[in-house]
């Protein structure tokens, strides 16, 4: 794990959960911490350089942007397995590509702009040897989504369902090309400068005022989550990052959900399909530096939520794992022409 100190995990605490949308973030940030805008910008900057704060950005929610996604779960030969994750790899809206320890070892998501068809897309995968099983598990309904980790051990949460939901305006949302333009500028890493928004609005071609009045409004309506900074996992030592799938109850899912979804160490939180081989309809996130204290975790969360029939699914290793792109045309297309070894 990289070495930081106290005020770099500070900082990094408090960047994932909330980043000012002002003129001059960093003095901001540096008031909170009776520190100075040089030392907060330095240690932001040797952050990033030593790959533990990935991006510091505007976070978009895919469906509000009329784009549709799923989860899938494949599973491969195992000889296979790390040729047909690469061929995935490649198309610009899969983010997230695991391996995991289940007879499905395949694990990645896809999301498609609108006017795109999921299936169309999944389907020219087939192409690729080696792939047994292929099950889509889109959202049913959404409960969680949001990674904090909590980079001070000793301020962890106690392990409890504490959290509330943020309440979001239900607006239907369809994109201009303006607000295509807008969304394109702000999901571009932030320079850790001065004034740092100052280039997106000039880019804009409106001012600082007019640009933090639209991210408002988007967080508002739900279309930005949040304007915050994403982590490396892994290089933070959070190196157990558990999928803990439920088999719950139908008519008791939308109580489960929102319990799970309550509890700050879960990131996650989803609703999904079942099939004959894939009982479990509630999937949550969570991340932890070891397996024992992921399953100590899970079974402190089942005790609460009186669920008996669950299981843990760790990453073992990632393929992939970017943002997708909004509105950044990429047509894909993959013909099976390497022989496979």
């Amino acid at each position: 794990m990289t070495s930081m100190d106290n005020l770099d995990k500070e900082l990094l605490n408090e960047i994932q959960w909330t980043f000012p949308l002002v003129t001059r973030p960093f003095d901001t940030i540096a008031k909170k911490f009776h520190s100075s805008p040089e030392v907060v910008k330095e240690r932001l900057i040797h952050l990033k350089e030593i790959g533990v704060l990935r991006q510091l950005s505007a976070i978009f929610d895919t469906r509000k942007l009329g784009y549709t996604s799923s989860l899938v779960a494949m599973e491969i030969e195992h000889d296979k397995l790390e040729y047909v994750a690469s061929q995935i790899n490649r198309h610009p809206g899969v983010s997230h590509n695991y391996e995991r320890d289940h007879q499905f070892n395949l694990w990645f998501t896809l999301a498609v702009p609108p006017g795109s068809d999921l299936k169309t897309e999944l389907d020219k995968f087939n192409v690729l040897k080696g792939i047994k099983k292929v099950r889509m598990l889109p959202t049913l309904q959404l409960f969680k989504i949001g990674v904090k980790l909590d980079m001070i051990d000793e301020k962890k949460h106690k392990v409890a369902p504490t959290e509330e939901k943020k309440e979001i305006k239900n607006v239907k949302f369809e994109p201009t090309d303006e607000d295509k333009d807008f969304i394109r500028e702000l999901q571009k890493d932030m320079d850790i400068i001065d004034e740092p928004f100052v280039k997106a609005a000039n880019n804009l071609g409106i001012t600082e005022a007019e640009l933090f009045e639209k991210m408002k409004h988007y967080e508002e309506i739900g279309v930005m989550r949040r304007f915050a900074a994403i982590l490396r996992h892994r290089q933070v030592g959070f190196t157990a990052n558990g999928m803990i799938v439920w088999k719950v109850p139908q008519e008791k899912i939308s109580e489960v959900g929102s319990q799970l979804g309550a509890f700050p160490q879960v990131s996650h939180c989803y609703e999904r399909p079942t099939y004959p081989d894939w009982p479990y309809n509630v999937f949550s996130m969570i991340h932890c530096k070891t397996h024992d204290e992921a399953n100590e975790m899970a079974k402190t969360i089942q005790d609460q939520i009186h669920v008996d029939d669950y299981r843990i699914l760790f990453s073992s290793r990632e393929f992939k794992k970017t943002r997708v792109e909004y509105f950044v045309e990429n047509s894909f297309s993959l013909e099976e022409t390497v022989p496979v070894s």
